[in-house]
């Protein structure tokens, strides 16, 4: 079993995700959003890089079942329909939709998990949901990454704090000996220091006191309630979509002792 928590994105590569499950958080605010996005109904979300990608890619596409998503320094893009609130992904707004989106951390993070062997998004609104399926791959013997997407591309204790709540909800209970990198066992410290209280790390991270000045204090509520939009997404070919239940998998094999 290997469980390891990345505080950022930087430095990812295809060779760094190959083989491993990876769980992306920006639980402030892309990941929740997505979340309460495919909760309501959309059929799926498009993460891209940037607004010009976005713009390309809808016209590409070029239904009216297509809204544009995001937002840059916490504000929606000018001519969006949607920003990056939870708030805003209604039921009336988003279902049977599909959402191309682009954000400052969290689309970012998700692009750099392509080619991992399964990649999920996390966050309070549906950790028992990620809980389970990292505990399936821990017991299953593969490795598990945490991946954050930070703030401005280094840590925040947002993402953090979550990583070690899904970290604690992975062990099912069981306490690390082993497996678990330096990070990992940092943001379990974290979980030791708030406890269950999502909302103290959650407003006290730069990335909450930022989003309470510029008025978006709701957001970060709703990003603190805990299983409030218990879904599963699952990044798979660009799109994020509801997970597919889990088929049962063999574990990897162990090698054999050679004879002496």
């Amino acid at each position: 079993m290997k469980l390891d928590v990345w505080f950022s994105p930087i430095g990812v590569g295809p060779a760094d995700v190959q083989g491993r499950t990876i769980f992306v958080i920006d639980v402030l605010r892309a990941t929740t959003a997505m979340c309460a996005a495919l909760y309501h109904g959309a059929r799926a979300l498009i993460p891209v890089a940037s607004t010009e990608e976005a713009l390309r890619l809808a016209q590409t596409i070029g239904s009216a079942d297509v809204l544009l998503a995001g937002e840059k320094k916490c504000v929606r893009i000018p001519g969006f329909a949607l920003g990056n609130s939870p708030l805003e992904m209604t039921e009336h707004a988003v279902k049977g939709k599909t959402i191309v989106v682009t954000t400052t951390n969290g689309t970012k993070a998700l692009l750099a998990a392509q080619g991992a062997a399964a990649v999920y998004v996390a966050g309070a609104v549906n950790l028992t949901a990620a809980g389970e399926r990292a505990r399936e791959a821990l017991e299953q013997r593969r490795d598990v990454v945490i991946l954050c997407s930070g703030r401005d591309r280094a840590f925040g204790l947002d993402d953090a704090y979550c990583a070690g709540r899904l970290a604690v909800e992975a062990l099912g209970g069981r306490k690390p000996r082993k497996g678990l990198n330096d990070a990992a066992l940092a943001s379990l410290d974290l979980v030791r220091r708030y406890g269950d209280n999502w909302e103290r790390p959650l407003s006290y991270s730069r990335a909450g006191r930022e989003l309470v000045r510029l008025g978006f204090g709701a957001d970060v509520l709703d990003a603190a309630r805990l299983d409030a939009y218990p879904v599963l997404p699952h990044f798979h070919e660009r799109r994020v979509t509801l997970a597919p239940q889990l088929q049962s998998q063999p574990a990897p094999p162990q090698p054999q002792p050679q004879p002496l």
